[in-house]
């Protein structure tokens, strides 16, 4: 039963955020709070959010620090040298961009950690598909 309201839920917020009735951030406070209640959680809820957010705080202040300062980075032209590096190793070819991205998510994912996956390897080749005007969504 338990799993049935958790593919409702997500099927709800999916179709509230698809259809635009809802925004992301409204969507996906409201709807699991609405499904806890009728899951019978009501009284734990609060200490259930605490605790989540005791999970969740540490990893959420390292994304924020890491769009901050890697953006500042990127502005002040830091990594300029290292994506001319890239396209002189890679000679322009897509593909060879993206078996090095490939490989590069492969050898920091090493640690274990999607995030920290995630964040090093869009920030060093997202500029590197950008200036080799490719498609973003092949670094997924």
């Amino acid at each position: 039963m338990l799993s049935l309201l958790g593919y409702g839920m997500i099927v709800t917020f999916m179709a509230l955020i698809m259809t635009k009735r809802l925004s992301p951030l409204v969507a996906m406070t409201t709807v699991p709070i609405l499904f806890a209640l009728i899951a019978g959680f009501g009284p734990d809820m609060g200490d259930m959010m605490i605790e989540g957010l005791r999970k969740v705080a540490p990893t959420a202040i390292m994304v924020m620090f890491a769009i901050l300062y890697f953006g500042l980075m990127f502005d002040t032209g830091l990594f300029d040298p290292i994506i001319k590096k890239f396209i002189q190793l890679i000679g322009g070819d897509p593909m060879k961009a993206v078996v090095f991205a490939a490989l590069l998510a492969g050898l920091v994912s090493l640690d274990g950690d999607g995030s920290t996956t995630y964040m090093i390897t869009v920030t060093a080749m997202l500029p590197l598909f950008k200036r080799m005007r490719l498609d973003p969504l092949a670094l997924t």
